[in-house]
């Protein structure tokens, strides 16, 4: 079949296709007298194999180790298992990531005044850094900036 029916039958598009091919993570396809690449059904499975293991957030050396696996008919499930579960190890740690984050943001929107005042404890939170003594994300130590008196409002 074609780059574009094997795109069609596997979801992967053809650019992404063609990358596999390139990095090597999938073997390069055979191609007819006119250069136009071939592929069979196994590379079709391939390709779903490697679009199923992107989605479960897996990433390309991942993958790879996950495909040397799935045709090594004598591994051990036991290895498979172990890289299962070390990714969701890591996926836990990004999920706690951006609890953390999300958390932060929520309470920097809290205190924002939400009005015409120029003053803004989110730019204020995102302009600083490690260097003045801040730890990563502007937070200080019980984890949420300090909140800045509010100013007057001018007299119009």
């Amino acid at each position: 079949m074609t780059i574009g029916e094997a795109s069609g039958n596997s979801g992967v598009s053809a650019k992404l296709i063609r990358y596999y091919e390139g990095i090597g993570l999938v073997p390069t396809a055979t191609r007819t007298e006119g250069g136009y690449r071939v592929y069979t059904d196994a590379d079709v499975q391939t390709l779903r194999f490697i679009k199923r293991a992107r989605n479960l957030g897996f990433s390309i050396e991942q993958i790879q180790r996950l495909l040397a696996l799935w045709h090594d008919r004598s591994r051990a499930s036991a290895e498979v298992r172990t890289l299962a579960l070390e990714h969701v190890t890591e996926l836990e740690d990004k999920i706690n990531e951006l609890q953390e984050m999300a958390e932060t943001l929520r309470h920097l929107a809290v205190l924002c005044h939400n009005d015409e005042r120029p003053d803004c404890p989110i730019l204020a939170d995102l302009n600083r850094s490690e260097k003045q003594g801040e730890p990563r994300g502007g937070a200080r130590a019980s984890g949420f900036p300090e909140r800045q008196p509010a100013r007057p409002r001018p007299v119009r």
